[in-house]
């Protein structure tokens, strides 16, 4: 065999073995979100809600109630989500009490073909607004995304941590997990 031979097939074998390992990677990486659940319609994350609250009776506000949400609704979806319309998404769902003294909120949605779960579960935690109550607001709020689930619970560090918690087992595996804390700004006048 020549020399030059014997440097084609290790040439040969070195791209091989990089294209294996850069196939093991991309396979490994896209089932790092790839969630364990399948949703095919706003019934099924209805359903999903219901999983969730299996067993955590005890933090949900006895009035909250699950409704699905028109993605059309800009109104809805902002309050909601924060988001400044529904475009991206292609289902919503939604539980919360209509009258508690709790702020809670328990919020699922599916994005379209396409569109990055990971990055609309970021922009919600920006832009929800966690004040959205008459006399309470939100002490944490979370969200991720799961495949092309987005998830968003928000209400005290008691009742959302579990809520929250409970969703990425179901899920499975996550993306990018965000969280914010309300810091609650007092008059002056209270600190003397």
């Amino acid at each position: 065999m020549s020399k030059s031979t014997k440097m084609m097939i290790t040439v040969i074998a070195i791209l091989l073995v990089i294209g294996l390992a850069v196939t093991v990677i991309i396979l490994t990486n896209s089932k790092a979100n790839k969630s364990s659940i399948t949703i095919n319609s706003a019934e099924d994350l209805e359903n999903l809600i219901s999983k969730v609250y299996e067993g955590q009776e005890d933090k949900i506000p006895s009035s909250a109630q699950t409704q699905v949400i028109d993605v059309k609704d800009e109104v809805m979806v902002k309050s909601f989500t924060g988001l400044d319309n529904g475009d991206d998404l292609q289902y919503l769902v939604v539980s919360e009490p209509m009258i508690s003294s709790q702020a809670y909120s328990f919020v699922l949605a599916t994005v379209k073909e396409g569109v990055d779960a990971n990055k609309i579960a970021q922009t919600i935690k920006d832009q929800v607004d966690y004040r959205k109550w008459i006399c309470v607001s939100a002490e944490k709020v979370y969200t991720t995304s799961s495949g092309n689930i987005v998830c968003l619970v928000m209400s005290s560090e008691e009742v959302a941590k579990p809520i929250y918690e409970k969703f990425k087992t179901l899920a499975g595996a996550v993306g990018q997990e965000y969280e914010k804390t309300e810091q609650i700004e007092l008059p002056p006048e209270m600190y003397e």
